[in-house]
């Protein structure tokens, strides 16, 4: 099933839903580079919170729209080398960096220089990858290539039990983080 939307009105909103997107991020304070550099810190869990809560909220409205037969799953590979070490990359970059890609592009909407300066960074590293992918293709992205799988066909679980998990695990987090701030 296709959205009834598209052309122009398709842009105009996902233009007004990005332009939403930033406002919140600014909000939530999550397009500043003091609190996403906190966060690895361990002195401010703002990401963490807005974090666990767009998965879980996304999550369950993703496995809404795929059982009610308005999207689908498009599974890639699951290549634990190439995850493991483009996420240390992307993670040793946003620490460095104080930003995520997302982030880097609201905080350049409020003017922040140093997040476009780092924006051309990652554009370079696209760049670099795109230009070593057939390297990278051989050596990295085939080595511990487990094919297409999701957690549920990995665990034996559901998507609604994994997501019960994730919610405990997100209320536990919550509540810990509260009462540490208090006894701070």
């Amino acid at each position: 099933m296709s959205l009834p939307v598209s052309g122009t009105a398709a842009l105009v909103l996902a233009v007004l839903f990005g332009f939403a997107f930033g406002w919140l991020l600014h909000r939530g304070r999550v397009a500043s580079f003091d609190t996403i550099v906190n966060q690895f810190r361990f002195k401010d869990f703002t990401v963490l919170k807005v974090m666990l809560t767009a998965i879980l909220v996304g999550g369950i409205g993703v496995l809404a729209l795929i059982d009610g037969g308005m999207a689908k799953y498009h599974i890639k590979d699951a290549n634990i080398l190439a995850v493991a070490l483009g996420g240390g990359i992307f993670g040793i970059g946003m620490v460095l960096y104080g930003y995520c890609p997302g982030t880097a592009i609201a905080a350049m909407g409020s003017g922040s220089i140093h997040a476009a300066v780092g924006f051309v960074g990652m554009i370079l590293g696209g760049i670099l990858y795109a230009l070593s992918y057939p390297w990278l293709r051989d050596n990295v992205i085939s080595v511990a290539k487990w094919g297409k799988m999701r957690l549920p066909e990995l665990t034996g679980l559901s998507d609604l039990t994994l997501f019960g998990i994730l919610a405990a695990v997100a209320i536990l987090a919550f509540v810990a983080i509260e009462r540490s701030r208090r006894t701070a």
